[in-house]
């Protein structure tokens, strides 16, 4: 338990300029207070304790804003920036070393049964306002930019971005970590490529006439 606990406050420094201590981590960093408080839940809802379990999943919630569903399956080294309005569905599955800012949703889409919210895979990065919603898969080593909203399944190794999401980056070189800025924006990606056929289509026209 306490091995997990200093692995879980070391993700918090190694991810976070601004953490000058392991102290201030766990005193001050609501992120890291929402998980150790899943990871108590979780046990209890494993152990068919629903009740309690909810009612430390909603003293969190009035603690730190973030609401993490007991259920949620949650892997090791996760990290929370800020987290304010954030919010983990039950069914969720989020893998290893995964990184949240504020205002994501991992949720459903109302019209689902059974596993009803996003899988998340391993080293993903989850921008400021993103919506990830339903049973769709997120695949390893992937951005998701801030604000986008994914309805789809995204592949790993991608950079999604957009509403709805669209990959504009695949099974190349991972956009730098903790970097949400420098994404390549796909209307003006799209508007280059359509510009560059209408020039040659011009220029076909000069050498008819």
């Amino acid at each position: 338990m306490f091995d997990r606990i200093k692995e879980d406050i070391n993700s918090f420094r190694e991810r976070d300029p601004a953490a000058t201590s392991a102290l201030e981590v766990i005193l001050l960093y609501p992120g890291f207070k929402a998980i150790r408080s899943h990871r108590k839940a979780h046990w209890f809802y494993n152990h068919n304790m629903f009740f309690i379990a909810r009612m430390i999943s909603q003293r969190c919630v009035r603690k730190t804003g973030i609401e993490i569903h007991p259920g949620a399956q949650i892997g090791r080294r996760f990290f929370i920036d800020h987290g304010t309005g954030t919010v983990i569905g039950e069914t969720t599955v989020i893998g290893d070393d995964v990184t949240v800012y504020q205002g994501v949703t991992l949720g459903g889409t109302g019209k689902d049964i059974g596993k009803r919210h996003p899988t998340i895979g391993n080293n993903v990065l989850i921008g400021a306002g993103a919506k990830i919603l339903g049973p769709v898969t997120v695949g390893d080593n992937t951005n998701i930019a801030a604000g986008a909203v994914v309805l789809d399944r995204i592949p790993k190794n991608s950079t999604a971005v957009g509403v709805p999401a669209r990959v504009v980056r695949r099974n190349g070189e991972r956009v730098q970590d903790l970097d949400q800025i420098h994404i390549p924006d796909p209307v003006s990606q799209e508007l280059c490529r359509l510009q560059s056929e209408i020039d040659k289509l011009k220029k076909k026209l000069e050498d008819i006439q």
